[in-house]
């Protein structure tokens, strides 16, 4: 019988007719370009409205840091447990039911990776505007989705090198950023060390609201567990190139928002949306604008190349395991998954000439808080339910660190149940569809089972 879970398949570990080819330097890079996108060089000014203070600002970054990395660890365990390929759709399917597993796969599918697609595309055209004033900020976001698409419809090899030149390239640039704001610029006046103040500043409610924009600024953490059946040694790769990405990733947060406090007033961020051109503008003058938007550009090359590269490989999978999507499971002879590749390429460019991708993702951010929530929780699950399983990585700090990670997204799915009540029923109608898609294609697939073994 055809089956409709994660069962045997899962059990196998890589993907069928691929070698494990993707090293860990290469999904650290993923998991680096899928993290840093623009969050980072736009969140500043809103949170230096209500917490004026150079100490709390960097611990609010290095608290997003610290809870990424508990998520990290609990995900180590799961990718090193059941190491297959599409993230959340694997996990919670083998953790809960294939159905949960199901819902996550169906969000990330179909929008979950075309929308931020779209969004990074569409913030690379009004970028690129910095650079090419004249060309149309659409026609630079298609043509960054499909010259991306291209490369990675070539195959594997040609994946991994220009994702891993790509995303060297954008932290070498933002490096060379760093450098030249702390060497170069006229020093503000603020302070990184702590002060009776800060504690006040910490204890408040703005700090915890940004603590859920930070926390969507060092999403794509999990990253490589969507290519885990593409790389080698898996159960020791993956939590490998998850906590490598992440702590890169955290030691640039905290050093891009030291470089925007240490080179522009305060005063000139609050309330600002482009902090890092702002800055710019202090440490290069009139042509700050034009290297701050060179350096972003760059870095959402990568983050595309990312996305468009781990996206595909959860509808791939799910190929494997479902008699109606099974066109998606074909792979090219170069090992692309090309008809997954195509299909997130055609949603992504769908949601740009709509400009549906802003409405999308943010009804879709409940539904994603809600499969990692249930990720995590599923270690915690599995520990006591089925302790015999082998567990070549074994969560750090377990059970304390998958239990901060909760609390944290626990809160974060509250703020936006009461700040954003109708996006985020809209996620959960998003969910619901997929679980009577779920049922649909069961039902076909046992009716295909009873009818004999030329169905299978």
């Amino acid at each position: 019988m055809a089956a409709l879970h994660t069962g045997s398949a899962a059990l196998r570990g890589a993907i069928p007719g691929t070698g494990s080819t993707v090293s860990v330097l290469t999904a650290t890079a993923i998991v680096v370009a899928d993290m840093v996108g623009v969050g980072v060089f736009t969140s500043l000014g809103f949170q230096v409205k209500d917490i004026p203070s150079g100490f709390s600002i960097l611990l609010l970054w290095a608290v997003g840091g610290v809870v990424a990395l508990c998520g990290v660890f609990s995900y180590g365990e799961l990718g090193a447990m059941f190491p297959r390929s599409s993230g959340e759709y694997n996990f919670l399917g083998r953790a809960y039911h294939p159905a949960f597993g199901f819902l996550a796969g169906w969000v990330s599918a179909t929008v979950g990776f075309a929308a931020p697609v779209a969004l990074a595309a569409m913030a690379f055209g009004e970028y690129g505007r910095s650079i090419l004033p004249d060309a149309p900020p659409l026609a630079l976001a298609v043509g960054v989705v499909w010259l991306v698409s291209i490369v990675q419809l070539t195959g594997m090899r040609h994946s991994s090198t220009f994702q891993l030149a790509a995303t060297v390239l954008k932290v070498v640039l933002i490096v060379a950023f760093l450098v030249t704001g702390f060497v170069i610029a006229t020093p503000q006046p603020v302070s990184f060390a702590p002060s009776p103040a800060d504690l006040a500043y910490v204890l408040s409610a703005p700090f915890a609201i940004s603590l859920v924009f930070v926390m969507y600024s060092f999403s794509g953490w999990n990253a490589a567990t969507y290519i885990i059946g593409e790389m080698r040694l898996p159960e020791r790769n993956v939590p490998r190139a998850m906590l490598f990405g992440t702590l890169i990733v955290l030691v640039l947060y905290v050093a891009l928002n030291a470089v925007f406090l240490h080179t522009a007033p305060i005063d000139k961020l609050a309330g600002q949306l482009d902090v890092a051109r702002i800055s710019g503008s202090y440490i290069f003058g009139e042509i700050g604008g034009r290297v701050v938007g060179v350096m972003i550009c760059v870095g959402l090359i990568s983050s595309i190349s990312a996305m468009m590269w781990i996206g595909p490989r959860v509808m791939m999978t799910m190929g494997e395991d479902i008699p109606a999507l099974r066109l998606f499971a074909r792979r090219s002879g170069s090992g692309a998954p090309a008809y997954a590749i195509l299909f997130q390429l055609a949603v992504a460019n769908l949601m740009l000439f709509t400009r549906s991708f802003e409405a999308v993702l943010d009804f879709i951010q409940f539904a994603l808080l809600f499969c990692s929530f249930f990720t995590v929780a599923g270690v915690i699950k599995l520990r006591i339910t089925r302790p015999e399983l082998p567990r070549p990585y074994r969560a750090w700090g377990y059970p304390v660190t998958p239990l901060v990670f909760l609390l944290v997204t626990a809160f974060m799915m509250y703020y936006l149940l009461t700040q954003r009540p109708l996006q985020s029923a809209l996620g959960t109608l998003i969910m619901v569809s997929g679980l009577l898609i779920y049922a649909i294609f069961r039902k076909r697939a046992d009716g295909a089972a009873s009818a004999g073994p030329a169905c299978e």
